[in-house]
């Protein structure tokens, strides 16, 4: 059984670029292809897809559309994927994208559509639940954490934390997996950050930061 996409992309010609590369690929079946974030709303409604691939920015306001369509989709589907394709390798973008969980999301830049195979890839692993972050963005989160490769200095039980966070568990689930207390995982977790380099940041941000950076590991 194929897996069920929407195409959300203001571009007509991206947009028959995409469909064009996402239909060629057996394991993939686009059910709608759209140009605004209203029209995307009511294609998710009427199709029930597996995954919606959209740009970051696209009518009506042209800001941070497919950023709020993931986090509606989230809400309200949450077993539908979204893969997001910007032109932008800032990690803040990508941070917006996972800030309520990582799995079934990815984040994409848009020069990977000349790579299909890397494309469908992306597609197929959020439709199974998985996470996809495009390593230019992930580089540069590394090098606002000064260049140097910070998952070296994890400890093995912090890097087994971690992993759980980038499931999307929160303390007390993690907690339940790794056979811990609350208040040793919370430990654990404040050790991550403050190797990572992100005590300072907001706390949100500590833990979508951290997940990128065991996802590019």
């Amino acid at each position: 059984m194929s897996v069920r996409v929407v195409i959300a992309e203001d571009s007509l010609l991206v947009r028959a670029g995409l469909q064009s590369l996402l239909e060629a690929h057996p394991e993939v079946s686009v059910v709608a292809a759209c140009a605004d974030l209203p029209e995307v709303l009511v294609a998710v409604e009427r199709h029930e897809p597996d995954v919606v691939l959209t740009d970051i920015r696209m009518p009506p306001s042209m800001t941070d559309e497919g950023v709020r369509l993931a986090t509606r989709l989230r809400r309200e589907r949450p077993g539908t994927g979204v893969v997001i394709l910007s032109q932008y390798d800032d990690p803040e973008f990508a941070l917006a994208v996972l800030a309520d969980g990582s799995p079934g999301r990815a984040y994409l830049l848009k020069e990977r559509m000349s790579d299909a195979q890397q494309l469908v890839g992306a597609v197929l692993a959020v439709a199974a639940g998985g996470s996809v972050v495009d390593p230019k963005v992930v580089d540069a989160l590394v090098r606002g954490s000064a260049g140097r490769s910070p998952l070296a200095a994890l400890t093995a039980r912090e890097r087994d934390v971690l992993a759980l966070m980038a499931t999307g568990k929160d303390n007390r689930a993690i907690a339940a997996a790794l056979f811990l207390t609350v208040r040793a995982v919370e430990k654990h977790i404040n050790g991550i950050f403050a190797k990572l380099g992100l005590a300072e940041e907001a706390e949100v941000h500590k833990r979508v930061k951290a997940v990128l950076l065991h996802l590019a590991g």
